[in-house]
């Protein structure tokens, strides 16, 4: 093993050593001019805005080259990424300040997504290769006044990759990974990740065209003695076409086609040669965009079809089963910003969502002729930038739904902005509104009488900058009321389980805070923590660290040479494991761990480049969720091609 451990290591510096990195842009960290989009719809300085957006730009996904979009998500202050570490197939669960993964909103490219088959009706981020997206910025606390049911903690928001400006240009990569946990390692290559993209512009017509192919023989999900490694696959396609008519007038287009297989194991240290999960997704969409004198409008329309299987193996009854799925979604948003007068801005919108379900197998019958609901929700929210520093956002939503009426969705946050002292200090008060899924309504364990989720979130903060911004601090303090919650209980007759709501309250509090550093223009140190508590009567926060602690460095070497670190320190968690032995549902500890993830990349000449990059570099044995392998010291190299 150690023989092994050392030609890798010595086949990483050997790429490094022959190679040039590209020109580095200036590290220099400059946050408050940053431009965000999430909080209003519209682009606007970070320094107008009532709220800390993290920020994932294409240096820093650059700077994570070989780590997935879960991991990268996972090193963000108050985002916990369960699976993040967890082999390849392993779903990903998503928890922001004491939420689920239901309360986290993804968006790509302006547009809701979703699996409404699925329990939580969350979209799994497996299905996204990190090499499409341009950036991330992530929006925590309540915003179901612009986004709607399903935003109550946070929204994801993904924006992909355009076309340049460059009449015809493009890229192709090669990446070979190794697949490891501590107790197994092969340096073999396990993990092939392989694509290649072509963008230009043909007049006033512009297209991305971008192919991503990934192949893991990994090892398994469950953990136990001797069990058999599981097969992970994934092919997605991306076709973006843009049209500018004219400087007030254009059009965007894509169609996305996603494919995904995986070898599943029964559940918790339950290995299985026969379960496997498949899933197909097309998801269409188009933009028009018009600007005016006052303002600018748009409509953001997409339909996505979802199809997924899964084998199962039946313990009890000897068989193997199957269950189909099948779900079609269509969100259509027309927005408009109007400029009423100097620093007022006035934003307007009605959402217009339709979801059904189709199920059928093992698992019973779900007919999507009744299994389906339709929202239509208006909203505005008005901005105020005056001359000295105050910043108000205010609006509301009039949720209208086809099972559960009507319901309104409000918040407030004003905050202001001292320029002399480079100081931002903000508040903000929302609520939010979050109807049960079609399956936690209709599926075999469904509940008709379930009462939607309500949610309530007051937050305080501020943000400053210090040594003409080398040094960029903020935080957050944040106060979180939810009832209703919607829980799965088990039964003692058929169909031994059922969705229900919680009757007490859910009371969760946390502080979020973030530093950048940039001593020199070439070097960036950040480092942020997280404390998340829920108040109940159980005192229980599963699968969520109290304690949270990232940090990492870039460093431009040289003109030619980019290296990056990143550390992770997570707190003791809290799972809940079904022992069938006892059949119980037992409260098990997860101790703390810490990873260390490393990174260096060079570029050859303008058209060729190479990286290699380790996770875990010290090879920590840990737990993300009980009865599931995680990975151990792993290995990736990959190379480059620009044309």
């Amino acid at each position: 093993m150690n023989i092994k451990f050392i030609r890798w290591s010595v086949c990483a510096a050997f790429l490094t050593s022959i190679s040039y990195a590209q020109e580095i842009d200036t590290l220099k960290v400059n946050q408050l001019n940053e431009v965000v989009v999430s909080d209003t719809k519209f682009e606007q300085k970070r320094e107008k805005s009532g709220k800390i957006i993290d920020v994932i730009s294409t240096k820093d996904l650059e700077a994570r080259k070989g780590q997935s979009v879960a991991q990268v998500l996972n090193q963000v202050a108050g985002l916990e990424v369960n699976g993040s570490n967890s082999s390849a197939g392993k779903n990903l669960e998503y928890y922001i300040r004491g939420g689920r993964s239901r309360q986290v909103l993804i968006i790509i490219d302006g547009n809701p997504v979703n699996d409404a088959t699925s329990i939580a009706s969350t979209y799994d981020l497996r299905l996204l290769p990190v090499e499409q997206i341009e950036k991330i910025e992530i929006l925590k606390g309540s915003s179901s006044v612009l986004y709607g049911s399903g935003a109550a903690t946070g929204v994801i928001s993904i924006t992909t990759k355009k076309a340049k400006k460059d009449k015809l240009s493009g890229n192709a990569y090669f990446n070979i990974g190794t697949q490891n946990t501590v107790e197994k390692t092969n340096l073999n290559g396990q993990e092939f990740n392989q694509g290649f993209g072509v963008n230009g512009n043909i007049g006033k017509l512009s297209f991305n065209t971008t192919l991503n192919s990934t192949e893991v023989d990994g090892f398994s999900q469950a953990t136990g003695d001797n069990f058999e490694r599981d097969y992970f696959s994934r092919i997605n396609l991306n076709q973006q076409l843009g049209y500018k008519y004219s400087e007030k007038l254009k059009l965007d287009a894509f169609i996305n086609y996603d494919k995904l297989i995986s070898e599943n194991d029964l559940g918790a240290f339950q290995d299985s040669d026969v379960d496997k999960y498949d899933a197909e997704q097309v998801r269409v969409g188009f933009r028009p965009n018009y600007k005016y004198n006052k303002g600018e409008a748009y409509l953001n329309v997409a339909f996505a079809n979802l199809e997924r299987n899964y084998d199962s193996y039946s313990s009890w009854a000897m068989t193997t089963d199957e269950t189909y799925y099948k779900s079609r979604t269509i969100n259509a948003d027309l927005v408009n910003k109007l400029d009423l007068f100097k620093g007022f801005h006035l934003i307007t919108g009605v959402q217009s969502q339709f979801m059904d379900m189709f199920q059928t197998g093992a698992l019973g019958e779900v007919d999507n002729k009744i299994t389906k609901f339709n929202v239509v929700d208006p909203y505005f929210t008005a901005v105020y930038n005056s001359d000295f520093g105050l910043n108000v956002n205010a609006g509301a939503r009039l949720n209208i739904h086809s099972k559960y009426g009507s319901n309104l969705v409000y918040n407030v946050n004003p905050s202001f902005y001292l320029e002399k002292y480079k100081l931002r200090v903000l508040s903000s008060f929302s609520t939010a509104y979050i109807t049960p899924t079609l399956y936690q309504l209709y599926s075999q364990y469904g509940n008709l009488e379930l009462k939607p989720e309500e949610n309530a979130t007051a937050e305080v903060g501020f943000e400053k900058s210090f040594l003409n911004n080398k040094i960029v601090l903020n935080a957050v303090g944040f106060y979180r009321v939810e009832e209703n919650k919607m829980n799965f209980i088990s039964l003692s007759a058929a169909p031994w389980g059922q969705y229900q709501n919680v009757e007490n309250k859910i009371n969760a509090k946390g502080i979020e805070t973030n530093v950048t550093y940039s001593p020199i223009e070439k070097i960036k140190v950040t480092a942020n923590y997280t404390f998340t508590e829920v108040e109940n009567e159980d005192k229980l926060l599963q699968l969520i660290p109290k304690h949270k602690f990232n940090a990492g460095v870039d460093v431009a070497i040289t003109n030619k040479l980019k290296w990056s670190a990143q550390y992770q320190y997570t707190n003791q968690k809290i799972d809940l494991f079904y022992n069938s032995a006892i059949s119980a549902t037992q409260k098990i500890d997860l101790d703390s761990y810490q990873i260390v993830n490393s990174n260096i990349s060079y570029k050859l000449n303008n058209y060729t480049s190479f990286f290699a990059g380790v996770t875990n570099l010290l090879d920590v044995e840990f737990v993300e969720k009980i009865g599931y392998s995680t990975r151990g010291r792993n290995f990736k190299l990959g190379v480059n091609l620009q044309f």
